[in-house]
């Protein structure tokens, strides 16, 4: 008899009991962590043997001198910038670091609104927030990423800024998104955090809008448990976003004293770039090992779904995804509720991507839907009286009902993850065992 299986259902978690028609222990949704293996033991070993022996664990100096070409930091970012078709990269110390200082580097601050779609992760509103901006909440389509018909009514005179952000793998249209940009004189700042290695027609992401933000957190494609990356082709921003991430910027990264504006400390260490060189070697392998497994069970599940009224998430570039979920869209919200539930107990890796009404415990909170984003609905911040919105041209506010169509999308999806690491059998039965539940359920 199989394990039992743990699912959330309504009014709190209870347990269910199924065959397991998916075999063997099914890998996480980490790319870049499953990957991890003896070439970035090695790596870390190495450079952590190096720095202690020359003294110098810092990218710009050591305690025993030494060359700053031999960083590896500076050589991650010149490969990194290289592999995003980009100018220039600069590594930061997390995914929201990045973000952060792109905003900065571009110059958003009090008094400007920039536009964030309602689907993602908190992180890409609150760093609007720590610019001093006010965020302005969108739509997102089919695709699951912003919806640029909404985004043009949503543009006001205090808009600097639009943040699309490539969901769960895949691009958004940044063909409309830099049209939209152009018509306003927007600036762009595409978070790729869930999207490493991805394209659209053509083009990686991160290297289309004006600048572009990675992650490097454990679940990303690749990963040294923490990191972030900035990229953009702009040699001014390039220069700005650096003085902001070190605030010793003139000795550190050679900015002129008469220009020198104050920064903060976001860097990135040598242990962590150590890693990531050895990451970003497997990147274009690990994408494509998820887009084979995700074309399997798509090509098992699409009859059934399409019989069923159903339908798979959009793509705005299908050889651009980089085939790290697959989400389908149910009619209603009960039978994405049924379907997920019958999946998890067929030991498939599939969740609901929204839970109305749920009593959750707190470690099943998902901060990717607006109407989780209780601290933006209340204008909390860390002082009492502050907050972008205090002295703002206009009055900003976010109901919970405010992004119905994006919450509608979200209670009928259901998402299966996958992981590069999954077998091909595991794919299929993974195909089978859907197709199977949307039959019986949807």
């Amino acid at each position: 008899m199989s394990p039992p299986i743990r699912i959330l259902v309504r009014k709190g978690v209870r347990r269910l009991t199924g065959r397991q028609t998916v075999k063997g222990r099914v890998p996480k949704q980490m790319p870049g962590g499953v990957a991890l293996g003896e070439e970035e033991e090695e790596a870390a070993a190495e450079a952590a043997r190096e720095a202690v022996r020359s003294k110098r664990l810092f990218r710009y100096y050591g305690a025993a001198g030494g060359p700053a070409e031999r960083s590896r930091v500076k050589r991650l970012e010149k490969e990194f910038a290289r592999e995003a078709g980009t100018a220039h990269a600069l590594a930061l110390n997390s995914g929201t670091s990045a973000l952060v200082t792109g905003l900065a580097a571009m110059g958003i601050g009090p008094g400007d609104e920039v536009i964030v779609p309602g689907y993602t992760w908190f992180s890409s509103v609150t760093a609007v927030m720590a610019v001093g901006a006010v965020p302005v909440i969108c739509e997102v389509d089919e695709s699951l990423t912003l919806d640029t018909g909404d985004a043009q009514g949503r543009i006001t005179p205090h808009t600097r800024a639009i943040m699309p952000v490539h969901m769960r793998g895949a691009p958004a249209r940044m063909d409309a998104v830099m049209d939209l940009a152009r018509e306003h004189d927007l600036l762009v700042l595409e978070d790729v955090a869930q999207a490493a290695g991805a394209r659209f027609r053509g083009r990686r992401l991160g290297g289309i809008g004006h600048c572009g933000a990675f992650s490097f957190q454990m679940s990303k494609a690749m990963t040294a448990g923490e990191g972030g990356m900035l990229t953009t082709a702009d040699p001014e921003l390039r220069a700005r976003a650096s003085q902001y991430h070190d605030s010793a910027a003139v000795p550190n990264t050679g900015a002129a004293l008469e220009e020198w504006l104050p920064g903060v400390n976001l860097r990135m260490s040598e242990l962590h770039a150590a890693l990531l060189l050895v990451q970003l070697s497997r990147l274009g392998g690990l994408v494509e090992a998820m887009r084979e497994r995700k074309a399997r069970i798509k090509a098992a599940v699409g009859d059934a779904l399409d019989a069923r009224g159903g339908s798979f998430r959009a793509l705005n570039d299908d050889e651009g995804d980089s085939g790290l979920a697959v989400v389908m869209f149910m009619s209603e919200p009960g039978k994405a509720k049924r379907v997920a539930a019958a999946l998890a107990a067929d030991n498939v890796p599939a969740t609901r991507l929204y839970n109305e009404g749920e009593l959750l415990p707190r470690d099943y909170i998902d901060l990717h839907a607006y109407e989780a984003w209780a601290p933006l609905h209340e204008k909390r911040t860390w002082s009492r009286d502050g907050g972008p919105w205090r002295g703002h041209p206009r009055e900003v506010d976010y109901p919970p009902d405010a992004c119905p169509r994006t919450m509608d999308l979200l209670r009928r999806a259901v998402h299966i993850d996958v992981s590069p690491a999954l077998t091909p059998d595991q794919a299929d039965q993974i195909g089978a065992a859907t197709a199977r539940a949307i039959e019986r359920l949807a």
